[in-house]
């Protein structure tokens, strides 16, 4: 299947398209090419959404856990159906390989299944009070939720932004990546087929920050839920003052990688290059910046760069590709700054540094080695292909270059020594820790940051809970 679908947006359970409404131009990143042209919103767009999430809310929230539950589980067994369609229609837009759209959907089909079990698991407590009185504490749902999704996990995005919320017992206008459209309608399609009702989930597409101020701007909207650069994050915490919404950010990382002498090098080499250059290194929680114990330092840099070089580069589509291209012609052209600015300030390059062909969006995966620290690239996220390789001499300083920056999303450490993982465990500061693993998400797992990379979580029992709020009610 290599068709692209029509664009829309998805307003009370009707397609809105045409009107003489302003496009964005949806591109394959593999080819340059233009897929199809998506309508944005209007301002009376948002509006409607707006008066159609407030009626949604009052129907879902009085359905029972049993009506929610059906809808997940049903949604998540027409993506099992639909998971080759979905795939590739993600590997179109937003460029991965076609494995990697593949295990996508079945993300979303796990953590669709979970949050069906919490919605039976969504009770509070009673509190222990004399006879003649009753005191309990109460979950209930948020509210309308405003979710902005990004381009780099255009199925997984939409799932967590769209799953808590109808868990909970909230309705949601989803504004996913205008670079991904057709993935994020593919997900809320499956919901609504498998019945939700037509008011509780819209989508909408448009100029975020119009987006962004129309929707927080109303007091309708209870909750903003928002995954993307720490910027744009702190951004919309501003806006969400105003109205007093609660927010889960979930903003940018810079993941650090401590390698310490006693490790298995080739294991964490083994896990640690696919780890990088997955979604070629579009990834928040991707690993780094390695810091590496100057005894193993040479053996690590060499192996990871041998590593880069053996990297299947191609269309998503294709065979046997290991990596494809970055998502947009912004994403290469920032790559080569980082490389250049890390390389004039005294890093060695020892694989990559430049662009592919003159077709698509495609960079060579790269390995700086001996980078100074007033490079950009150790203080900015590079989201993208590139690797970071430096030695350094005792825990504690790994420890302290670990923690050195605003940003504390994933951390990961590769060591055998037993007490050492338990302080690591403890002085990473980080909302996720990888220990001899790089596999730190799962369905009943918080999926979260602290720092500059947000607060709240997604996934687990806490991202259902994220969309509910405390009550205590008691009685004489």
């Amino acid at each position: 299947m290599t068709d692209y679908p029509s664009l829309h947006m998805t307003i009370d359970g009707q397609k809105v398209s045409g009107g003489g409404r302003r496009t964005f131009e949806v591109v394959n990143p593999a080819t340059g090419e233009t897929l199809a042209e998506l309508p944005l919103a209007e301002a009376a767009d948002l509006d409607r959404a707006l008066e159609v999430a407030e009626k949604g809310f009052q129907i879902w929230r009085k359905s029972t856990a049993q009506e929610r539950a059906a809808v997940l589980q049903g949604a998540a067994r027409l993506m099992v159906e639909r998971q080759e369609e979905l795939a590739c229609i993600a590997t179109l837009e937003q460029g991965k390989p076609l494995a990697e759209s593949r295990i996508e959907v079945m993300m979303n089909v796990g953590l669709f299944n979970f949050y069906a079990g919490e919605c039976f698991r969504n009770y509070g407590r009673e509190l222990v009070r004399p006879e003649e009185s009753r005191s309990t504490v109460r979950w209930e749902p948020v509210g309308p939720v405003a979710a902005f999704a990004p381009w780099n996990f255009p199925l997984g995005n939409p799932g967590r932004k769209l799953g808590a919320p109808i868990a909970a017992g909230c309705s949601v206008i989803l504004k996913s990546a205008e670079e991904t459209p057709a993935s994020a309608l593919g997900v809320l399609q499956a919901l609504l087929d498998a019945g939700l009702p037509k008011e509780v989930a819209q989508a909408v597409f448009g100029v975020p920050d119009e987006v962004s101020r129309h929707l927080l701007g109303s007091p309708i909207i209870r909750k903003l839920s928002f995954t993307g650069s720490t910027v744009v994050g702190k951004h919309l915490a501003r806006l969400a003052t105003e109205n007093m919404q609660r927010t889960t950010m979930e903003l940018g990382g810079h993941g650090p990688v401590l390698v310490f002498d006693d490790a298995d090098v080739e294991k964490a080499l083994a896990t640690s290059v696919p780890g990088k250059y997955r979604n070629c290194g579009q990834v928040c929680v991707s690993p780094t910046r390695f810091i590496v114990q100057e005894d193993v330092f040479e053996k690590f840099r060499d192996g990871f760069i041998e590593g880069a070089r053996n990297q299947q580069v191609g269309d998503g589509l294709a065979d046997g590709t290991s990596m494809g291209p970055m998502a947009n012609p912004r994403r290469p052209e920032a790559i080569d700054r980082f490389i250049a600015d890390a390389v004039d300030k005294g890093a060695k390059l020892g694989a990559g540094g430049k662009r592919i062909g003159n077709q698509g969006y495609f960079y060579e995966p790269s390995v700086l080695f001996d980078v100074p620290l007033d490079a950009e690239i150790m203080n900015e996220e590079p989201f993208g292909p590139v690797a970071i390789v430096n030695p350094f001499r005792s825990e504690e300083e790994m420890i302290a270059e670990a923690n050195r920056l605003p940003y504390g999303l994933a951390a990961y450490a590769w060591t055998s020594d037993v007490q050492r993982q338990r302080r690591l465990a403890s002085q990473l500061e980080a909302g996720m820790v990888g220990i001899n693993s790089h596999m730190i998400g799962g369905a009943d797992s918080p999926f979260g940051g602290v720092k500059w990379s947000g607060h709240g979580s997604e996934d687990g029992i806490e991202g259902v809970k994220a969309c509910m709020v405390t009550k205590a009610v008691h009685e004489g």
